[in-house]
């Protein structure tokens, strides 16, 4: 049996990313304060090719413009 997130596209993790935000806005007001603040991320990754470092590039902003890329197709 195939997962639905799989079945649809998603990657566990972008799966992953998608439920927690539907949670954090499902709080009310200061809970859900608290919850945004904590699934920030200040994560950067770098692309490899032959040997040389691509450019840095913030894992939240990327995400986001990926997100809002894939939503335009559904």
């Amino acid at each position: 049996m195939a997962f639905a997130w799989k079945a649809s596209g998603l990657t566990y993790n972008r799966y992953l990313a998608i439920t927690a935000r539907v949670v954090r806005r499902s709080l009310k007001e200061q809970p859900r304060l608290q919850a945004e603040r904590r699934g920030e991320m200040e994560l950067r990754f770098a692309k490899w090719e032959k040997s040389k470092q691509g450019e840095n590039k913030n894992l939240a902003e990327v995400n986001s413009a990926d997100m809002a890329e894939h939503a335009g197709k559904e």
